[in-house]
């Protein structure tokens, strides 16, 4: 079976501004290892037999898109692009419609470009299980199983028993209170919403149009209409703009009754945010970690600090977060850093 990889890569990541920002979105920066986030959500599928890889993306990012996959892949990526945001769902709507050119029945992995998996081996497995269960005309999604009550992902609910690896996808939950996020990790029937998915772009179209038919109707008009170039493909801005936006889960997940569930337990995170990679970087003695080689930290501990080109001193500091870019300095409460998408949207105010 050849699987068909369809990445998305139209996010801001605003949450980890000053880096994330702009032009240079969390999704093209090394922030975790030495390739940037896109090329190692590529790489995580190698070893697996795979079509050409398509990217979904804004027209400001069409450039990078093709050099950093240009470096990992002697495979040609197909580079969709939007002509404005509209969320997940026509993206991944028009993505499979290209997917179709290379194989009429293309089995596709959706994947975020912005996520971490520490254990590559039981992604895969993962992703081979979820494909047998698409062939077989299921819409999958993967469910991160949970190590702590979190109330900042959303959850879905597995029922039933297991068949293929897989349990039925009973409903989607939105970011819960603590309470309720504990009851659900003590049940065990809760996994988090990773917004990763594997399906028949067929049977994912088919879905769109019963559950969403105008949107289906106007992301294959703009794929149609899309103006084909020598490296990219343009889709039709009039039928794109139309559309009114949503994501996966609210135009078609929540509403299909084909849904499935595999759980996932491969070290995931999805790096929303400077403190969201505190957690999963390696620490030194102090709890620390320092990323950058001009760092001078005394009585500093349980900090994040990611240097630039000048020298960061500290000085009996703890739980901080200090990010060093180009043009900007962020000092930030590591309990606070939430906020820094405040920060963003003040300076985004300023530029109008």
């Amino acid at each position: 079976m050849t699987l068909i990889p369809i990445i998305l890569s139209g996010g801001a990541g605003t949450r980890l501004w000053p880096l994330s920002w702009g032009d240079h979105p969390k999704q093209f920066l090394p922030l975790v290892s030495e390739r940037t986030m896109i090329q190692e959500t590529l790489l995580r599928l190698k070893g697996l037999k795979l079509g050409s890889p398509i990217v979904s993306c804004g027209e400001g990012h069409r450039f990078m898109v093709a050099q950093q996959i240009g470096e990992i892949s002697e495979t040609k990526p197909v580079i969709l692009l939007e002509p404005m945001a509209k969320n997940t769902a026509p993206a991944i709507a028009a993505a499979c419609c290209a997917a179709m050119k290379q194989d009429k029945d293309a089995v596709v992995v959706v994947l975020p470009s912005d996520h971490v998996i520490a254990d590559v081996e039981a992604f895969q497995k993962a992703v081979q299980v979820a494909a047998v269960n698409a062939e077989k005309g299921y819409l999958v999604t993967f469910g991160i199983v949970p190590t702590f009550p979190s109330t900042g992902y959303g959850y879905v609910k597995a029922a039933g028993k297991e068949t293929d690896g897989a349990w039925t996808l009973e409903r989607f939950v939105e970011k819960p209170c603590l309470e309720k996020a504990q009851e659900y990790l003590a049940s065990g029937e809760y996994a988090w919403n990773s917004g990763m998915f594997v399906f028949k772009a067929e049977t994912f179209l088919e879905e769109l149009k019963v559950h969403s038919p105008e949107m289906a109707a106007l992301s294959i008009e703009a794929f149609e209409k899309a103006a084909v170039e020598t490296d990219f493909i343009r889709l039709d801005k009039e039928a794109f703009g139309k559309i009114k936006g949503d994501s996966i889960d609210y135009a078609v997940m929540e509403k299909t009754t084909k849904g499935r569930v595999v759980k996932l337990n491969a070290g995931w995170d999805d790096v929303g945010s400077w403190s969201a990679l505190y957690d999963i970087s390696q620490k030194d003695e102090n709890l620390n970690v320092i990323k950058g080689d001009d760092i001078i930290s005394l009585d500093t501990t349980s900090s994040y600090i990611r240097g630039g080109k000048r020298t960061i001193a500290t000085i009996g500091l703890d739980n901080v977060v200090i990010v060093d870019s180009e043009d900007a300095l962020l000092v930030a409460a590591k309990g606070k850093i939430q906020d820094v998408k405040k920060v963003a949207e003040i300076i985004k105010g300023r530029s109008k």
